[in-house]
């Protein structure tokens, strides 16, 4: 049962997440946040250190709402070789979802924190660390079930496999073009059909 106080955070991380998401840090404003809310700047300042630390809190609810279903599907119950496909298969919609949001939180707000907010920067780093690790981690079990080749290098392939989502993702953005995403994940798939297989 969440607090008085927890619930009060809760309620402006939802509000100010995709506004942050959109506008970026330096995009979003003390007064857009009072706005996005209905609170005064003296509410979000006692919920709150500071701004940064709200844009933080913010990011981490908007990948989580974003990557929470991939994270389901990279650590169900099943064979390597089917986690590999769930993942492009889950990107293959993701612009669509995310738009709604104002795009993908992991590029939206890695471009916008590189050169004005170190914090945030180290924390979307942290999770892309994180989220190809686990690619990593899905390769090395499907080479143990046998169905990825001995030879292949899980770190090399999880690096080229999320190189090519990202790149997927920062084109269907850019362009508002939800199939360059599909198309590179089809090439994805041919990948690790063609040269990971065994």
């Amino acid at each position: 049962m969440l607090t008085k106080a927890e619930k009060t955070k809760q309620f402006i991380i939802e509000k100010v997440g995709p506004y942050f998401n959109k506008h970026g840090y330096t995009g979003t404003s003390m007064s857009d946040i009072t706005k996005a809310t209905g609170l005064t700047k003296g509410a979000i300042y006692g919920n709150f250190k500071d701004k940064e630390e709200l844009a933080l809190q913010a990011f981490n609810y908007n990948i989580r709402r974003a990557m929470g279903r991939l994270r389901e599907r990279m650590t169900m119950d099943a064979d390597g070789m089917t986690k590999l496909k769930e993942i492009t298969a889950f990107f293959r919609i993701y612009h669509k979802n995310e738009k709604l949001y104002g795009g993908c939180p992991m590029l939206n707000v890695g471009i916008d924190s590189m050169n004005h907010n170190n914090t945030l920067y180290k924390r979307v780093v942290d999770v892309m660390n994180k989220l190809i690790q686990s690619i990593a981690d899905i390769i090395d079990q499907a080479k143990d079930e046998g169905s990825v080749k001995r030879e292949i290098d899980a770190q090399k392939y999880a690096n080229k496999i999320y190189a090519q989502i990202q790149g997927g993702v920062f084109i269907a953005n850019m362009l508002n073009d939800e199939s360059h995403l599909a198309e590179l994940m089809s090439h994805v798939d041919h990948m690790i059909d063609s040269e990971m297989k065994s």
